[in-house]
């Protein structure tokens, strides 16, 4: 009986895939109604995010809450069975997204997460009106005009522009 669950619940954990989950095709459907435009899965940057938006600097992951160890989360109950195999494996999924996320603000990228409980039906809306607010702010701070002030001692001319007149009486 004991091997018949076993294999059960690893059939039934292989069966679940790591791209194109719902959560996912939700965000990206919401995402790309609203005219944000995005690569998926970018094979360059550390931890393969969900969405990459270039425009915006930002990457977003969509985590299912089990896999990825959800903390205080509903969704996230460790299994009753082969305990310490599943602690070790959501454990070290946390540190590597952990890592992951670090090294790719360290070269300048947002990271945003989106969780799996977050896009039930009752938070879904909330959730991502939230991202798209999040998305164009960050690219409105992006935008800003930034002023450069030149120093007069160090005022040069542009080739097309004309020499200073000089005092011609």
């Amino acid at each position: 009986m004991e091997q018949q669950v076993s294999e059960q619940r690893h059939n039934n954990m292989a069966a679940i895939h790591g791209k194109d989950t719902k959560p996912e095709l939700m965000v990206r459907k919401f995402l790309f109604s609203r005219g944000f435009r995005y690569r998926l899965n970018h094979p360059r940057l550390p931890g393969h995010p969900d969405l990459v938006l270039r425009k915006y600097r930002t990457v977003i992951f969509v985590n299912g809450c089990f896999w990825h160890g959800h903390e205080n989360c509903k969704y996230f109950r460790m299994p009753k069975t082969n305990i310490d195999f599943w602690q070790k494996k959501i454990t070290r999924n946390k540190e590597r997204d952990l890592k992951e996320q670090r090294q790719l603000a360290v070269m300048g990228w947002h990271c945003i997460t989106v969780w799996e409980c977050q896009l039930k039906p009752k938070n879904r809306t909330e959730t991502l009106e939230s991202l798209a607010y999040t998305l164009n702010s960050i690219f409105l701070e992006n935008q800003k005009v930034r002023r450069t002030y030149i120093l007069p001692e160090e005022e040069s001319y542009i080739a097309a522009e004309p020499e200073p007149e000089t005092d011609i009486p």
